[in-house]
Parts: C-alpha cells; structure tokens; sequence
C-alpha cells in the first residue's frame, strides 16, 4: 500500500515542529544591515518567525501545524498548535514583522520562497476549522497583503524564470502562489501567476534534467511540470508534458527515477537532499494522478516515488539540520 499521511505521522509531524517553531537558536539570519541600529538578535527583528533556524523554516512550520490539526482536528497536539498560534499571532508582533519587510533595503527578502510559503500560510489559516482563524486571519492580513504586492510588483518584471533546484526555483514559489490565489479567490493574482508560468514555460521541449546539485531540495525539472500541471487545463497539459520528458515512459532521464544519496545529515546543504527526496516524491504522485490509468508513465512515477519516499522518511528527524523543515515536504509527499 502507498505511503501516506497517518493521524500518528501527523501527531509526531506536529510534535518536530512545535519543538522547533519557538527555538530561537541556532539561528541563519538572512538580514541586510542598513547601519549600526540593525544589529539584533532573531526574535527582536522577527517577532513571529524568529525560530526553526530560519525565517521560511518558521513560516512554513506554522502551516504545517495548522495544516495538520485542519486534516486531524482530533491531533492530541491541537491545543498546544493554538497556544502557540495565539501567542505569536497578534496585532504588535505581526505589526514588526511588517516594519522589517518595510524598510527599503528589505524589499526582497526572502524572494521568493518565503514569500510564496507566506501566502500558503495565509491560505492556511482560513481553512482552518476553528473559530480563532477569523481573527488570526485579519490579524496576519498585513502580512499576506505585504507579498501579494511584492509578487504582483516583481512577477511582470521577472523577464527570466530561476530554474535551481534550491529557495530561489521560481516554479516552486508560482505554484504555492497560485494555489493561495484560487483559494483566496484572487482573480488578478491568478492570471498574473499563469501568465507568467506560461510565459516562462509553455514552449520548454525535451528536458534534459541536469539534475540533482549537490544542495538541491526541489527538481527543477519535476517542479516545472508540477507547476504546469496547476496552470495548464488537463488536456493541454498532457500536451505539453509529452513534449517537455518525452522519453518518460523508458525511465529516462534515469536520474529521475533513482533517490539521490545523502552522505552527512549533519551538513545543512547535503542534508537538502533527503528534501530533494521528499519533494520528487510529491511531484511524482501528483503528476502521474493527470495521467490516464492505462499511461505507462503512471505506474512508473508512482513506483518511484515509493523509492523516494521510502529513502527520506525515516530522517525528517535526527539531526535539526533536517529536521527543522523536512516535515513540511514529507506531509506534502504523503498526502499527494
């Protein structure tokens, strides 16, 4: 049977994240320092997203918990995930984290994971089946209102798509930012994020899939397709999928279909590959779901992402090199 996500998985998911979202320390600042007055520590320039090492570690430890207790209301964890939620998501914190993105030489930070994995936060708390997401979600309003501007500014001048398997894989970012926009019923946000997935990818043919770095945690190729999957209506997108991994159907390109190795979990960048695990796994599930049952590629996809999965799950805990962010993938892996 597929690996999938379990009330048990779910429960201890929540228990790594809730152990790290309010760890100040060690912490890897991303922080441009505009004089003297800058110099702070983690909690004082980010009042909300000053744990799990890093600031887009922090926020998408926050969907997670919240995208747990709305998948298992029951989870045993649920009233510690709204403690937590309640203490950190008020009026004054959010309000200094929106002063940090403000300053002017603060206008790309975290571009553009962060930004998207803020948006599916936002998108998070209004699914959330509990009578404080109304009031956490006008509370955390300036900040989804932040990066919708910050994507709706920078996507039109974004002549180029980053095609990295790392934070700045542009594909990532539109695809998180388009599901926030059909969620939140954004029509503008919507058709300005499949404009320019459209433009940056619709006439990519026969990929060679370079892949992986040796830091990489997202495919680029996989990714890509993921994104088109969401963008493209089905039919088109077979289209376009047949043209962009024509071989794969006959395993090719082999590097796809074979889990990469990790040799020190204790190295941050090495340990980005049992992400890369994670997230090839998820791209794989989802895109063999818009194949046709008798397609071939199907069951390929399908039988590799088991190998991935199986190759990853047992170290989204262990070291906090991994251990701070790998649950998010692996939830996104177990429930595609």
């Amino acid at each position: 049977m597929p690996a999938q996500l379990t009330s048990a998985i779910a429960s201890k998911f929540a228990r790594l994240a809730l152990d790290h979202l309010t760890r100040e320390y060690p912490n890897k600042l991303t922080h441009a320092l505009a004089g003297p007055q800058d110099v702070r520590n983690p909690r004082t320039l980010h009042p909300i997203f000053y744990g799990s090492y890093d600031w887009h570690s922090c926020v998408h430890g926050y969907w997670l918990i919240l995208h747990l207790l709305t998948r298992f209301p029951d989870l045993p964890e649920g009233p510690r995930i709204v403690a937590v939620v309640d203490e950190h998501f008020t009026d004054a914190n959010v309000a200094g984290e929106r002063a940090y993105l403000d300053l002017p030489h603060n206008r790309g930070f975290e571009r553009p994971y962060g930004w998207a994995w803020l948006l599916a936060l936002a998108a998070q708390i209004e699914a959330v089946p509990l009578a404080q997401s109304t009031r956490w979600r006008t509370t955390f309003a300036p900040l989804t209102e932040a990066f919708v501007e910050r994507f709706e500014e920078f996507l039109p001048k974004a002549t180029y798509p980053l095609r990295v398997g790392t934070h700045f894989n542009m594909a990532f970012a539109l695809a998180l930012t388009l599901d926030f926009a059909r969620q939140t019923s954004r029509a503008s946000l919507e058709a300005l994020v499949v404009e320019t997935a459209q433009r940056w990818y619709a006439h990519d043919v026969a990929c060679q899939a370079w892949e992986p770095a040796g830091d990489e945690f997202l495919s680029p190729a996989l990714m890509e397709a993921e994104l088109m999957r969401r963008v493209l209506p089905p039919a088109q997108f077979i289209t376009w999928f047949d043209a962009f991994l024509p071989a794969l159907a006959r395993h090719e390109p082999a590097t796809l279909f074979e889990p990469v190795t990790v040799s020190d979990r204790s190295d941050g960048k090495i340990a980005h590959l049992d992400g890369l695990n994670l997230s090839r796994a998820w791209c794989q599930r989802s895109l063999a779901r818009a194949l046709a049952a008798d397609d071939p590629r199907q069951t390929a996809l399908n039988e590799a992402a088991e190998r991935h999965l199986e190759s990853a799950l047992a170290h989204v805990a262990g070291d906090y090199m991994g251990e701070h962010w790998l649950a998010t993938f692996a939830t996104l892996a177990l429930e595609a």
